[in-house]
């Protein structure tokens, strides 16, 4: 998640073009359900934070909530089973989502309230497991330490769209306003990367899952997506990593959201 430095030396890494920031159902990616867990509210929040910091030029720096998208969004999807990624970025701006941090910073008016853990590689958290939490009721209130009510936390959107699918589109509407969230098919092989620019070779399909695009580059002559996940950062490449750009690989290209920040 950004913090104020970064959004501030992404304005300038922006100029570059290659860099904006670095700090399921399985059907075709329309706006379909997207069940990795809960990981459309991450990419959707984390993307709407940064686009709030880079919009304000860094006089807004702050992290929402993904509980208070995925509890209170009631048409969002299915809570912690998933959800609709087009509609989490309707409801930023219709309603708007107050701000939070992970369980173990405790900041923010509503905190997630699960701790980290490993979803596909062992690691310095505890395993995942298979059990699927049940999520919290939507609540219109903040911690107790936090001292700004619900209703006056809300951060809105302006407006919410889809990206056109093609890389030129994409990559401008990174630069001109920040990360976009995306949707993509996850395979097998996807799940232990370690490094480099994956392309799916092999294994079977395991779901669809939600990520943010921060930017691109090139590496020995083969374009990529610079990508952030959120599998914490002992995966992968300190958290992020880089796919195939141009060929829409594992259908990343296709389902591309977007807003703009009040």
């Amino acid at each position: 998640m950004l913090t104020s430095v970064l959004c501030i030396a992404s304005l300038v890494t922006l100029l570059d073009a290659h860099i904006s920031i670095k700090k399921e159902r399985f059907e075709p990616l329309s706006d379909d359900i997207i069940s990795y867990i809960n990981q459309h509210a991450f990419g959707a929040v984390e993307a709407m934070s940064d686009r709030t910091c880079i919009q304000s030029r860094g006089r807004q720096s702050v992290e929402l909530s993904a509980v208070d998208l995925m509890s209170c969004c009631s048409d969002c999807g299915f809570g912690c089973e998933g959800g609709f990624p087009g509609r989490a970025w309707d409801y930023w701006v219709e309603e708007g989502i107050v701000t939070g941090s992970s369980k173990e910073n405790h900041t923010g008016c509503q905190p997630y309230p699960f701790p980290k853990c490993e979803h596909h590689a062992k690691g310095k958290y505890p395993a995942c497991g298979e059990k699927m939490y049940k999520a919290p009721r939507c609540k219109q209130t903040c911690q107790k330490s936090y001292k700004i009510p619900y209703a006056q936390d809300k951060h809105r959107g302006k407006l919410s769209y889809n990206v056109a699918d093609d890389v030129l589109s994409i990559q401008k509407e990174i630069m001109k306003y920040g990360p976009v969230e995306a949707a993509f098919n996850v395979y097998e092989d996807f799940l232990n990367y370690k490094s480099g620019i994956y392309k799916h070779l092999t294994g079977e399909p395991v779901g669809g899952h939600a990520i943010r695009i921060i930017g691109w580059g090139v590496e020995k002559k083969t374009p990529y997506w610079l990508v952030a996940n959120s599998w914490n950062e002992d995966w992968g490449e300190n958290g992020y990593f880089k796919i195939l750009r141009g060929h829409n690989e594992c259908e990343i290209e296709s389902y591309v959201i977007a807003g703009r920040a009040n």
